[in-house]
């Protein structure tokens, strides 16, 4: 089941999206403005975000932008009434992955949030896991604050992993992201690995083998 979180203070508009998501197996929390909806993404994980752009206490474009640079990919979907072009290159510069003008259709609604929910948003500045820290726009990472060299291949395997984090990554899966359509010898990813791990040095802890599988970061074995 898509599990989404809708941010709308419109109570009436809300609860329509909502009973109408359940009648197409969609799940909804809600929150009424963004404040409430900052403090359901600190708990729960969801697939896809329905934010407004309007909202009191905090705006969607603030909460938006606030996740991408927390690191959270999740892909997000901006209600507005505003159809202006700065407004939606406003969005779009926060993060948000797509945008819906009010009054919307909800068979169109549902449609966008099952396009978004099958892939994840590339929208974010920054990447972190405990004292690791990628920085996507310069292409530079940092370990406890102090600056760490890697080679592209090594920053881009700790990339795909911290996109997928908690979650682990195959080593086929792992291999073509980072390589593409090429064939990879198994050692090759091996070999990387390894470097990263004396790269990371007492964090070596973060990057994980998931045993007959794959690798992921930190926690999520």
């Amino acid at each position: 089941m898509l599990n989404t979180l809708l941010v709308e203070d419109d109570r009436d508009l809300a609860l329509s999206v909502i009973d109408h998501l359940e009648l197409e197996q969609i799940s909804c929390d809600y929150a009424a403005n963004g404040i409430e909806g900052a403090a359901l993404l600190t708990q729960y994980r969801y697939d896809v975000i329905i934010l407004d752009l309007n909202m009191p206490g905090m705006d969607g474009l603030t909460l938006c932008q606030r996740l991408r640079e927390q690191g959270d990919t999740t892909p997000v979907l901006m209600l507005t009434a505003r159809d202006t072009l700065a407004q939606k290159v406003e969005g779009f510069h926060a993060g948000t992955d797509d945008y819906m003008i009010k009054p919307f259709e909800i068979e169109e609604l549902i449609v966008r949030l099952q396009a978004l929910a099958r892939r994840r948003s590339g929208q974010v500045a920054r990447l972190d896991a405990g004292p690791l820290s990628l920085n996507l726009n310069q292409r530079s990472a940092s370990l406890h604050g102090e600056p760490v060299r890697l080679t592209p291949t090594g920053f881009r395997i700790l990339e795909v992993l911290l996109r997928a984090s908690p979650d682990p990554v195959s080593q086929l899966e792992l291999s073509r992201k980072v390589w593409g359509d090429d064939i990879v010898d198994s050692n090759k990813l091996r070999v990387h690995i390894h470097n990263l791990r004396k790269v990371l040095g007492s964090a070596e802890m973060l990057l994980q083998t998931v045993p007959g599988y794959g690798f992921c970061i930190q926690s999520c074995v």
